[in-house]
């Protein structure tokens, strides 16, 4: 039987791999990531969440390998819903494929280190001052309620607060050729819009950080498996969003089912104390929302794009 540290170590074998891998020999070079390819490495990492989430089972016990499911399932459709505002981001500053998928690339990096500092922050909140993950269900209702009124057009990377202080650090060229996120224009260091979307991008994961976290800590206070859970999740952004890239329109209720989620992992915060929702409920209840919401998208006539 591995102990704790074992459980990190291998976690930590398993992300050094595959960041190396996907990040340091496939996708070295800027380049578009064609369906298939997105496809394919989406099945790739959900196998390879889906291995660790066995490698817990057999170390920790069903239940702790069940928390992590359901918080990988969780992270996973938060990220579906996060890939409009992406989307809308890469647009507003122009990139081609090739670039987003550039962008991507070291928003990954950039999220896996600042959802340690989150999630470690929120799980020391939980465990020191119980009373707190009253205040966590409060957020996740509202940002599930917010979720299902608020209009997704309402998205305006113009005015994100990284681009305004970036605005303020240095000239921002509008020269969006090359991987480069500096360029030397008249003696001046330049920002790219490549270096300004990415710093949007980070930016952005930072406030999803603070609705998926609290959303996560409902399922468990386990700090090794929310952040293990994120990391998984985060490791199959990129293919995700290029999977869903061209697919937005027709998925159109996730964004209700990813709303009703939230609402219930919320109320099952708020309610913790009168009554208890075993993990293995929670994880169908995830699957199943989710599963109505995409066959509702896919059996229903889409209305003109």
């Amino acid at each position: 039987m591995l102990g704790e540290t074992g459980l990190w170590l291998i976690f930590g074998i398993v992300i050094a791999a595959a960041l190396a891998m996907d990040l340091g020999i496939l996708h070295r070079q800027a380049r578009a990531v064609s369906f298939k390819e997105a496809a394919f490495w989406s099945v790739v990492w959900c196998a390879l969440a889906l291995a660790f989430a066995g490698v817990i089972a057999l170390t920790s016990g069903r239940e702790r390998a069940l928390q992590f499911a359901a918080g990988y399932l969780l992270e996973e459709s938060l990220s579906a819903d996060n890939m409009f505002v992406f989307l809308v981001i890469f647009h507003y500053f122009g990139l081609t494929p090739a670039h987003q998928s550039r962008v991507l690339h070291w928003g990954i990096l950039g999220a896996i280190a600042m959802r340690f500092i989150c999630i470690f922050a929120g799980v020391t909140l939980v465990n020191t001052f119980h009373w707190m993950i009253y205040i966590f269900g409060a957020m996740v209702i509202y940002t599930g309620a917010k979720m299902a009124l608020t209009d997704e057009a309402q998205v305006r990377p113009q005015d994100n607060a990284a681009l305004k202080l970036l605005r303020k650090v240095m000239p921002l060229t509008d020269d969006g050729q090359g991987q480069s996120f500096f360029l030397r224009l008249g003696g001046v260091q330049h920002a790219t819009p490549l270096l300004a979307a990415l710093l949007v991008v980070e930016f952005s994961d930072v406030l999803f950080a603070m609705d998926s976290i609290p959303a996560v800590i409902a399922i468990t206070t386990d700090p090794f498996v929310v952040y293990t859970s994120n990391v998984f999740a985060i490791l199959g952004l990129r293919a995700l969003f290029f999977l869903l890239a061209d697919l937005m329109v027709t998925f159109r209720f996730m964004k209700a089912g990813i709303s009703l989620i939230l609402i219930f992992v919320g109320l099952k915060m708020l309610g913790g104390h009168f009554f208890h929702v075993p993990t293995g409920v929670s994880l169908c209840v995830i699957a199943a929302v989710l599963g109505a919401a995409i066959a509702a998208s896919l059996l229903t006539k889409p209305k003109d794009s």
